[in-house]
């Protein structure tokens, strides 16, 4: 059972780490690009589409795979990978929490301000805790494939 739990923690993990590297390395670039109301705009949108269900599911599962792993008996070497991959991906979590998640907020509520001052107060933040955040999430990934 520890080794199904551990490929499902690889597989979440590999997805999370994927999707937070794309917005860091496409996504974020190309809407850098645009012109503050259309910047605004378009990462309003991603908030609201973003914490869907399966976006829910791998968040959910980069914490829940490797603690039932841990509980199920992985031991020695494995053990300390887990436990460190699951200490990149709870604080990635809190980094998401507590910075990222506010930032979110404040800009929906900017909606119908001033775009320019919106953007100024959000852009350069959120994007270094994502890169905080996409680094621990391709650490937690990194760890739990070599504990295969």
């Amino acid at each position: 059972m520890t080794s199904v739990l551990l490929v499902l923690s690889v597989v979440a993990n590999g997805l999370y780490a994927g999707f937070m590297l794309t917005f860091l390395t496409a996504i974020m670039p190309g809407l850098a690009a645009l012109p503050d109301d259309r910047f605004t705009a378009a990462m309003r949108r991603f908030n609201e589409k973003v914490p869907g269900p399966l976006f829910l599911v791998l968040f959910l599962g980069v914490v829940a795979l490797p603690v039932a792993a841990l509980v199920s008996g992985a031991g020695g070497d494995a053990r300390v990978l887990t436990a460190v991959a699951l200490a990149c991906a709870v604080i990635g979590h809190l980094i998401t929490i507590a910075g990222n998640i506010p930032l979110n907020k404040a800009l929906a509520d900017s909606e119908g301000g001033d775009d320019s001052a919106a953007r100024e107060a959000f852009e350069s933040r959120w994007n270094t805790l994502h890169l905080v955040r996409t680094v621990l999430s391709l650490a937690a990934f990194v760890l739990l494939a070599v504990t295969l």
